[in-house]
Formats: C-alpha cells, structure tokens, sequence
C-alpha cells in the first residue's frame, strides 16, 4: 500500500495537527514503511499456526494458597509515620 504526502496533510488536517514541510516528508516516509511491512506480514501463510497470547511458553508459578498466621497489628504499625487506634493515617486525597 502506497501513502503520499497528500494522505499525511489530508489526516493531518482532520487531527487538527500542523505538520511542518519536513514533518510531512518524514512521516510519509514512515508511515510507507509501516504499511509495506504490514503488506510483508499479510502474505505470510499462518493457517496452520496456532493462535498464542505469548510467543514463549511461560506460565505463572504460584505456591499453594494456605492459611497463616498474619502479621501482628503493633509490628506492622511499627514504621508507620501515622498511627491511629490500631489504623495507618493517611492524607485525605478526595477533594
């Protein structure tokens, strides 16, 4: 596919964007070699390709879920800058 420099001003001018002349020569230039790509990977043969979320065959490791015992209120409040009634206080962010 094929993009001049009367597409880029064209799409330019709907996006409500002002493109300097060597913005336009440079952007059309990209943006032909984005689609000439996108004509490259269109012609490959995938039908016998199984669809993947992820092109290396990663799973998550996770330890088995068990109850414990949590950490104690007075050590977790330790560092706390603010402290109240067993509670973190924290800044208000609702304005």
């Amino acid at each position: 596919m094929s993009i001049d420099k009367d597409t880029v001003k064209y799409v330019a001018h709907l996006s409500r964007i002002e493109l300097a002349p060597e913005e336009l020569e440079m952007l059309s230039g990209q943006l032909k070699d984005i689609l000439d790509f996108i004509d490259k990977l269109s012609k490959l043969e995938i039908k016998d390709i199984q669809p993947t979320s992820h092109i290396l065959p990663i799973n998550n490791v996770l330890r088995e879920d068990s109850p414990r015992e949590s950490l104690p209120v007075a050590k977790a409040l330790a560092n706390a800058p603010q402290k109240s009634e067993g509670f973190f206080v924290v800044p208000k962010v609702i304005e």
